[in-house]
């Protein structure tokens, strides 16, 4: 079976950019983009026949359109529709096919948190048994400055792997925010300013030492540059990307099926930039 990154597109103007950012990625990792579009199955037969025709014409234009505006060439590419639930069917394609990637398009929820469980995207977030790209900015080059949120779990470990290896061109941010006890009753004390500044620099320590021991594994790995900063991990994230704008997010799925983090609704909440969810198994 040849490596394949698997792009499901609705046809909507929305998905557009998440197809020029998979053909990008096929392109460049020299894999197989296999796209995807889920037909409603009640739709009567000769009705789908003529659907499923148009589906793969519109596709195809697309697809020429899209290799002209963005100057892509084009990898080994199959289209194909199938019927069913859409989330069901992306993640059955993804697994029959052992899809190394899933691209998606962005939802169109954008700061109605309320509704994100529903979408397809959370629903393929949440089951994927394989990285997923959740993309709405136009591809006009390469991920270049990549933010990967870390903390000392098997699952941010598992991420930052994948970007070392997928993205050995790039330039890693490594993000990790930090809170200690005591700060709102203490924190004026010399004492514990003093004590602060030493818990600081031992965690520095302690990330450093675990990024370097991964790095040692890889060849090729990109220039990386650690970041701590105070505060919750959504406020501290977010600020970040508001005064810094990566191109890519990647963070780390614990695995649970019915479970989506705050980081992961946030950043589909309101997407400042495309996002990568990594499974740590």
């Amino acid at each position: 079976m040849p490596r394949t990154i698997l792009f499901a597109t609705d046809l909507s103007a929305d998905n557009r950019a998440a197809f020029a950012r998979a053909l990008r990625l096929a392109y460049a990792q020299g894999v197989q983009l296999d796209v995807l579009h889920v037909l409603d199955p009640y739709l009567p037969r000769r009705v789908l026949l003529d659907v499923e025709s148009a589906v793969v014409e519109d596709i195809t234009t697309m697809l020429t359109d899209l290799r002209e505006d963005y100057a892509l060439e084009a990898p080994k590419t199959l289209i194909q529709t199938v019927t069913g639930s859409p989330h069901v069917e992306i993640v059955r394609e993804a697994h029959e096919r052992n899809a190394e990637l899933i691209v998606l398009g962005m939802h169109r929820k954008r700061g109605q948190k309320d509704l994100l469980a529903g979408t397809t995207a959370m629903r393929v977030l949440r089951s994927a048994p394989c990285p997923v790209v959740v993309s709405s900015h136009q591809p006009t080059q390469p991920w270049q400055h990549i933010l990967v949120p870390i903390d000392f779990s098997l699952t941010a470990r598992h991420t930052l792997k994948e970007a070392l290896i997928r993205f050995p061109e790039a330039t890693l941010t490594l993000l990790h925010a930090w809170t200690l006890p005591g700060e709102r009753e203490l924190g004026s004390q010399a004492y514990y300013a003093h004590w602060r500044e030493q818990e600081v620099q031992r965690l520095r320590e302690q990330l450093n030492n675990e990024v370097e021991s991964l790095m040692r594994e890889l060849d090729g790995v990109p220039d990386v540059e650690l970041v701590l900063e105070q505060g919750a991990p959504c406020d501290v994230l977010q600020a970040y990307m508001k005064r810094h704008t990566p191109d890519l997010v990647m963070i780390g799925s614990r695995g649970q099926p019915h479970h989506t983090s705050q980081l992961t609704e946030m950043l589909l909440c309101e997407p400042h930039c495309d996002l990568m969810l990594c499974r740590a198994w």
